[in-house]
């Protein structure tokens, strides 16, 4: 799998060591014809098992939906993330959904590809090159997400988990805001478009960070990427607490110096 390196990252948490391994390599995942389990219906035992680390099929969902337009890659991407729970040496690292996962998973939640949206814009003019589009922001947003996750974890917890924090499960809830997130609304702010909640195992204790991703109204031409994400520990423990205590400690005392 390649060992890992270390470089030094400046954020708002001021310049940590950030542990990474470049996402460098791919795999082709195997043909199913697993659908997804879908919430409004009981699990019956023909269904495929739905893992409760990412809420997706245990066996991946590579057939072709019914109408859809022209094919897609089933080759996934390794992530640089480390998975807390491995099965094997060779499942150390969260892998990425094929472009072909990406597009059923969308028709599962109600995505209509030959519908038009957005005004003026068609989706029956969607291109593969679209698709992989998607999928790079997807993917790109996750890894800076980790890498958000990473400042918080060195600079506080280092000592206690040198070894760096793993990924044991995450979930979407899109329309459950934070209270952060609600508070920012009423001064007037955009509600972010999408939420996750990252269950991070700190070396045996579980930490639950909530990532909020608003749209930053610029693309970014090098990476192709639009949103701002918002990532800190959740305030569900005293130790979460203490660390957002003290970056906001930190952060106004820089902004008093400047």
């Amino acid at each position: 799998m390649g060992s890992q390196t270390s470089k030094t990252v400046d954020g708002p948490l001021g310049s940590v060591e950030v542990r990474d391994r470049p996402p460098d390599h791919k795999r082709t995942g195997g043909i199913s014809e697993c659908p997804m389990h879908q919430k409004d219906k009981p699990m019956v035992a023909s269904e495929c098992p739905i893992s409760q680390d990412n809420y997706m099929p245990v066996v991946a969902n590579q057939q072709p939906s019914p109408d859809q337009p022209f094919p897609l890659p089933t080759d996934r991407k390794v992530s640089s993330i480390p998975k807390a729970e491995p099965k094997s040496e060779d499942d150390l690292y969260w892998q990425y959904p094929s472009e072909q996962m990406f597009w059923n998973a969308m028709q599962k939640k109600g995505w209509k590809w030959d519908k038009p949206v957005d005004g003026d814009h068609k989706c029956d003019q969607m291109k593969p090159k679209d698709m992989s589009d998607i999928i790079r922001i997807h993917n790109f947003n996750n890894e800076m997400a980790w890498k958000e996750i990473q400042k918080w974890e060195m600079a506080f917890h280092l000592n206690e988990c040198p070894n760096g924090p793993k990924l044991k499960r995450f979930g979407g809830r899109a329309q459950d805001y934070s209270p952060r997130a609600r508070i920012r609304s009423w001064m007037g702010y955009e509600l972010p478009f999408d939420r996750h909640d990252w269950i991070v195992d700190r070396c045996g204790q579980d930490v639950r960070y909530i990532i909020d991703y608003y749209d930053g109204q610029k693309l970014d031409s090098n990476s192709g990427n639009f949103a701002i994400l918002d990532v800190r520990p959740a305030v569900d423990s005293f130790g979460n607490v203490w660390d957002r205590m003290r970056v906001a400690f930190w952060r106004w005392t820089q902004s008093s110096e400047q």
